[in-house]
C-alpha cells in the first residue's frame, strides 16, 4: 500500500526574498551550465546553490561541493532565508499554462511525503532506466546535505478525482506562493492542515499504486539513501524522514495532464538525399509525401496527419522532414512490421509504443545506427517543441557537409502507455515522455532529520 504522510515543507522566506521566481528554478536534470550561470546573476540565494546540476565528473569522491551546499542550506535556515511550517502539511499544487496549441489548462496536484518501498514491491512502479554515474552523485548531495531539494513526479489512479477534490475544499484561502516559470506559467501552492481531510486522503491512497512520470534518478537516490541510513543505524524507526520521499502526485485522468512528444533530430552521418531515405524506410512503412506547404506548414500538416492515423486506430505513424531538400513524408508502419525481426526482442506492450518502433526499426534497424554510436557521436538530438525542432535541423542543414539532418516527428506517449508498460515491469527506450509544465525546484523541500518522525496512518 502507498503511505502518504504531511510534512513541514521548508520554503523560502517572502519576507527575505522580494522576488520569488529570482530563485526558483526548473529540475536540475534539464538545466545547462548557461542557464545556470543565469540563475545564479538572478539572485545568490537562487535553488541552483542547493540542487547543484552539473556534476563534478568525480562522483562518489569527497569533494568540497556537497559540503558547501550543506552549509548553505543551513546558514540560509539560521538567516530565515529559508523558514519550515510549524504545521504539518499536505500541499495543493496547481500549474496554468497554455497547451502548445494556445488552449488554457490547469494540472492539479499535491505535494506530500510517501513511504519509500522497493520497486520489487510493485507500490511505485518506474518506466524508465536510470544511470549509476547520476545516482552516485545525487546520492552524495542528499546524504550531505540530509535534505531532499526537488520532488519526484508520480502518477495515481482516480477517475472521481475524489483525492484532489476532498483537498481543494480544505485547502487554506490564501496560496503560499504563486510564481511563474521561464515559460510564463503561473505556479500556486496552497496548504492544506486539517487533519481529518488528510486521514481520508491517505485511506484513498492505501490501495493504490503510484506511476514515476518524471524523476525516477531521484527516486532511486532516495532508496540508496534510506540503505546508508539503515547502516548507520540497523534500528531506524518507521517514520525516520529517510524512509519517506517528498512527491508531487497528480491524478492519471486530470484534465492537465499533458505529454508532449519528443522528436528526434537525427545527424546521419552520410550524405542521404529525400528520396533515398524514403525509399530505406519503405520496407516497413507506407511512405506518403506531403506537398502544398513549406517549412512550418509542412510541419503542420504531417503533425495533424499523424494525429488522425492514432485517432482513427491506425498503426505507428511518424514523420519524417528532410531539412536540406524542405521535404517532408507521412510513415506509416506496415501491418506486419511489427513480426520483423528488429522488434523480435520486444514484448507486445512496448511493439505499441511509438518511441520503440522509432528506435528499434528505423534508426538502428534501417540506419544501422545502434545506441552506443548514438550516444558516443552525439547523432540524436531530442526535442519536445516542435518550432525549436524545425529550426536545429535547418540550421544543421546549413552546415553540415558531411552528415544530413533528418527530423523524426513522433506523436506523444500516452499515459494508458506508461501506466501499462510499469504494470508489465518493462522499460521505455530514453526520453519516451515529456511531462509538461515541469514543476518548479525550490517550492517547497523535505529536510531529513533523525529528530522528526513522520507521522503516518499504517
Amino acid at each position: 500500500m502507498a503511505y502518504i504522510a504531511p510534512f513541514k515543507g521548508i520554503r523560502y522566506n517572502l519576507k527575505k526574498i522580494s522576488n520569488i521566481e529570482d530563485v526558483l528554478t526548473p529540475p536540475y536534470d534539464v538545466i545547462d551550465e548557461e542557464e545556470g550561470q543565469r540563475f545564479l546573476k538572478k539572485n545568490p540565494c537562487n535553488m541552483i546553490q542547493l540542487d547543484l546540476h552539473n556534476s563534478s565528473g568525480q562522483a562518489g569522491i569527497d569533494t568540497p561541493r556537497y559540503a558547501q551546499a550543506r552549509d548553505r542550506f543551513e546558514q540560509w535556515q539560521k538567516e530565515e532565508i529559508l523558514i519550515s511550517d510549524e504545521t504539518p502539511a499536505i500541499y495543493l499544487y496547481y500549474i496554468e499554462y497554455l497547451h502548445p496549441h494556445a488552449e488554457k489548462r490547469t494540472r492539479r496536484g499535491l505535494v506530500s511525503l510517501v513511504g519509500l518501498s522497493d520497486f520489487s514491491e510493485q507500490i511505485v512502479k518506474p518506466h524508465e532506466q536510470t544511470f549509476a554515474g547520476v545516482i552516485r552523485e545525487r546520492l552524495e548531495l542528499m546524504d550531505t546535505c540530509e535534505a531532499q531539494f526537488s520532488q519526484v513526479f508520480s502518477l495515481y489512479s482516480d477517475p472521481e478525482q475524489q483525492i484532489i477534490n476532498l483537498l481543494e475544499q480544505s485547502r487554506e484561502p490564501i496560496p503560499l506562493v504563486q510564481a511563474r516559470d521561464r515559460d510564463g506559467n503561473l505556479h500556486t501552492l496552497w496548504r492544506v492542515v486539517d487533519q481529518h481531510t488528510i486521514d481520508k486522503v491517505s485511506v484513498l491512497f492505501a490501495d493504490k499504486s503510484l506511476y514515476i512520470a518524471d524523476g525516477h534518478h531521484r527516486y532511486t537516490t532516495a532508496l540508496a539513501c534510506r540503505q546508508r541510513a539503515l547502516q548507520r543505524n540497523p534500528e531506524l524507526p518507521a517514520g525516520s524522514p529517510f524512509n519517506f520521499i517528498m512527491m508531487y502526485l497528480c491524478g492519471c485522468e486530470d484534465p492537465g495532464l499533458l505529454v508532449l512528444p519528443t522528436h528526434r533530430l537525427i545527424n546521419y552521418p552520410e550524405i542521404i538525399t529525400a528520396d533515398r531515405a524514403a525509399e530505406l524506410v519503405s520496407v516497413y512503412f507506407s511512405v506518403e509525401e506531403v506537398k502544398g506547404a513549406a517549412r512550418e506548414g509542412l510541419i503542420n500538416i504531417i503533425l495533424d496527419r499523424m494525429d488522425e492515423t492514432v485517432l482513427g486506430g491506425g498503426m505507428s505513424a511518424f514523420g519524417l522532414y528532410h531539412a536540406g531538400e524542405d521535404r517532408g513524408f507521412i510513415l506509416r508502419l506496415l501491418p506486419d512490421a511489427c513480426s520483423c525481426e528488429h522488434l523480435s526482442m520486444r514484448t507486445e506492450t512496448l511493439k505499441k509504443l511509438d518511441v520503440v518502433v522509432l528506435s528499434d526499426i528505423i534508426i538502428e534497424g534501417i540506419f544501422d545506427l545502434d545506441h552506443e554510436q548514438c550516444v558516443r557521436d552525439q547523432l540524436v538530438r531530442y526535442l519536445s517543441d516542435r518550432d525549436i525542432a524545425l529550426d536545429e535541423a535547418v540550421k544543421q542543414s546549413v552546415i553540415e557537409t558531411e552528415n544530413t539532418p533528418l527530423l523524426f516527428l513522433l506523436n506523444p506517449t500516452r499515459v494508458t502507455q506508461v501506466t501499462a508498460v510499469a504494470d508489465k515491469g518493462e522499460i521505455m527506450p530514453h526520453k519516451s515522455t515529456y511531462f509538461y509544465p515541469k514543476i518548479l525546484t525550490g517550492l517547497l523541500i523535505n529536510k531529513l532529520s533523525g529528530k522528526v518522525q513522520v507521522a503516518y496512518s499504517s
